[in-house]
């Protein structure tokens, strides 16, 4: 796994994470150039992740269960890149001493346990940090360590509906609306990856690793208060306004005559714009529209006055104009379109999907890393690998594990 350097070469990851938060943190880890040994624990299933469906199969996509031993989950071949899978028991004695000398050699330990879990398999912060002093311990659980949730587990879904987000979409008096993007699984792995490097910073200068604690519900909740939400309400403009949002009129999604446009035209200098554009020069001078203030609370009939002209265009239409004149404006993409946009691809912030076997799936997209380092994007170049398949090689690198000690512990159940 050679690439050449990179942010993080040399730091050392052990991954004791599974599902979607926990593994996109060391996804993201991985393609910076750490060293990540994943390590797929208690069982021969490995992480939840790998009997996610849809699959890719001998014969193509398939949905439901898996037919084939070498059926590969979509959701594994995305966030198994760039790691190499081991196996251990850590319900067992001696599996948990095989992880306790790796851990003694890595940099970083990431973990999305629910709360108080490691501490009853052993392999919490307070005994690793007995084990290695200078590790960085990242925990990633629903509700942070030792909250007031106690040992609450938690989903995406749960997480949304608690951190009010669900009732920021649609429109007063809908039903609640589930983002459909997991955006509680994705954003509290973000601030993990910044934690895990702030913690690293640190341990350069105290030479003392750290215990970096996030909660999911914390992470996009502490989001949602970047917007003033409840002074909001408590002023009379709807949190919940559809598809505009009347406080920074004109600002919305607006359907053209074949599909829907977004236009932000928030300032008074790109709403005159507009307006000369749409044919109003009326609404640019002595009118209640021409400022901002009149704009948000006349809000309802300007969107009203700018839907009514977009309706009688096409998409591209009122792209090329406002564009022209300067006022942002896109195209509402379907995600498969969105995905393909020659922009990300040639940045490589969306890459096709690698298979073990296959190589690249070109039709199937794969999150890369958002993030160019003189003008080169890292890149996840190792595909996924099987069950365990690094077992015997990390054990030996790393631990010089000779391979009759490695048959006797596989044969004893310890690793796998």
């Amino acid at each position: 796994m050679n690439y050449g350097p990179r942010p993080l070469d040399g730091l050392l990851v052990i991954d004791v994470t599974t599902a979607l938060s926990g593994p996109y943190a060391t996804l993201l880890l991985a393609g910076l150039g750490a060293r990540v040994v994943k390590v797929e624990y208690g069982s021969k299933g490995g992480d939840s992740s790998r009997t996610n469906s849809p699959f890719i199969s001998r014969t193509g996509k398939l949905i439901g269960e898996r037919e084939h031993e070498d059926d590969w989950s979509v959701s594994q071949l995305n966030r198994a890149r760039n790691k190499e899978s081991i196996g251990i028991n850590l319900k067992d004695p001696q599996g948990v001493e095989v992880f306790k000398r790796l851990v003694m050699q890595a940099d970083v330990l990431v973990e999305n346990f629910s709360d108080g879990v490691t501490a009853r398999l052993g392999i919490d912060f307070a005994t690793v940090r007995t084990w290695n002093p200078r590790i960085v311990y990242t925990s990633i659980s629903g509700f942070g360590q030792g909250s007031l949730a106690g040992d609450a587990k938690a989903v995406d879904l749960i997480i949304q509906a608690l951190s009010g987000l669900m009732m920021t979409s649609g429109s007063e008096g809908e039903a609640p609306v589930r983002v459909g993007l997991p955006l509680g699984d994705l954003v509290a792995p973000l601030y993990a990856v910044v934690g895990t490097l702030a913690a690293i910073t640190s341990r350069e200068r105290s030479g003392v690793g750290s215990h970096v604690d996030v909660g999911m519900l914390g992470a996009l909740t502490s989001l949602m208060s970047n917007e003033p939400l409840d002074t909001l309400e408590s002023v009379g403009i709807p949190v919940r306004s559809g598809t505009t949002l009347p406080r920074l009129s004109i600002f919305g999604i607006f359907e053209s005559n074949d599909g829907w446009v977004s236009i932000c035209a928030h300032t008074d200098h790109l709403a005159a714009s507009l307006y000369s554009v749409m044919g109003r020069d009326d609404l640019i001078h002595d009118s209640p529209f021409s400022q901002r203030g009149g704009r948000v609370v006349g809000a309802d009939k300007i969107h009203g006055i700018v839907s009514g002209w977009v309706a009688g265009l096409s998409s591209l239409e009122v792209v090329n104009l406002l564009t022209e004149q300067g006022v942002p404006v896109a195209i509402v993409q379907e995600p498969d379109v969105a995905l393909h946009n020659p922009i990300v691809r040639s940045r490589k912030e969306v890459v096709p999907l690698l298979h073990p076997d296959l190589g690249e799936l070109e039709q199937i997209s794969s999150s890369g890393i958002p993030i160019l380092f003189n003008g080169t994007a890292p890149e996840l170049k190792s595909p996924a690998e099987s069950l365990g398949k690094s077992t015997q090689a990390v054990l030996r690198e790393l631990l010089g594990v000779a391979k009759s000690d490695y048959e006797k512990l596989k044969d004893d159940g310890a690793i796998f």
